[in-house]
């Protein structure tokens, strides 16, 4: 079984040093860095199967990056955590972004792990379901291919025996 790898964004060194110990301590591959940019990169050069984030680094508001994300990335699972206690309009933004688990800071190492690991599971479905999917589909070309195949044998067969027909008509 491959190891997953989880994408921690956090400008606090003590939250990241924090979450990598406790992730790798469950296998995990953790990637910890302070900023978006370099969390972009990490996307391009891994295969990351969950993120954990705040909700604001440097200024940029994270729920539009995980937007952007998602739209690449759709099986993506990211729980955010923040310091702030959100207004129920500032709650739905971020939910509406593609976040998948939203918590108050601080919180504990066993919801964390709870979390992530029914994160990823539903994120192992998704792309199971996705890969199936395509294999259906595959099928169906195939399918379809072949059925055109049996068409034109037919058509062909067909061709041949009303040519023998009439050649064999025009012999008598």
């Amino acid at each position: 079984m491959s190891k997953e790898t989880i994408l921690i964004l956090d400008k606090d060194f003590h939250t990241q040093w924090t979450l990598r110990t406790i992730l790798e301590s469950e296998r995990y591959i953790v990637l910890a860095v302070d900023s978006v940019e370099r969390a972009l990169t990490n996307f391009q050069e891994f295969e990351v199967s969950g993120l954990i984030t705040e909700d604001r680094i440097d200024h940029i508001n994270v729920p539009e990056i995980i937007r952007e994300l998602k739209k690449d990335f759709p099986e993506l699972y990211v729980m955010m955590l923040t310091s702030d206690n959100l207004e129920e309009k500032e709650y739905k933004k971020i939910m509406n972004a593609g976040i998948d688990d939203l918590f108050l800071k601080p919180i504990s190492t066993e919801k964390i792990l709870i979390h992530l690991k029914k994160g990823l599971r539903h994120r192992k479905l998704l792309l199971q379901k996705k890969r199936l999917e395509q294999r259906l589909s595959e099928l169906k070309t195939d399918r379809n291919s072949e059925l055109k195949t049996d068409r034109n044998f037919r058509e062909v067969a067909l061709s041949r025996d009303s040519l023998s027909q009439k050649k064999s008509f025009t012999v008598r």
